[in-house]
């Protein structure tokens, strides 16, 4: 987690360092639709390492971006979910996705 001093002085590069990652890109992705379990994760985002998943996981509920709930069960249930900040990047994502599909229309 970058402190407010290590933060890039551009806005862009600041969005770029937190969430710039073609793996963080499609966690948020998906967990936009529902919260996710560990492996359901791995399963879709076909040719992630469990390793990338676990560090791209814990970089983005250390930077605020997801919330981790872990449940009392056994077997135990843990689960991913969108924060209230992470929330705030759907616009972002919105954006990403109509100017993918511009870009696919126009090439």
């Amino acid at each position: 987690m970058l402190t407010k001093e290590e933060m890039p002085a551009c806005p862009v590069a600041t969005t770029v360092a937190l969430i710039g990652s073609k793996w963080k890109l499609l966690i948020i992705r998906n967990l936009q639709v529902r919260p996710w379990r560990f492996n359901e994760l791995k399963k879709d985002l076909e040719g992630i390492s469990q390793k990338v998943l676990t560090d791209s996981l814990r970089s983005l509920e250390e930077d605020g971006i997801i919330t981790r709930t872990a449940y009392p069960e056994v077997p135990p249930r843990v689960e991913y979910a969108l924060s209230k900040l992470g929330e705030t990047l759907r616009p972002i994502m919105e954006a990403m996705e109509a100017w993918g599909i511009f870009y696919k229309k126009t090439r």
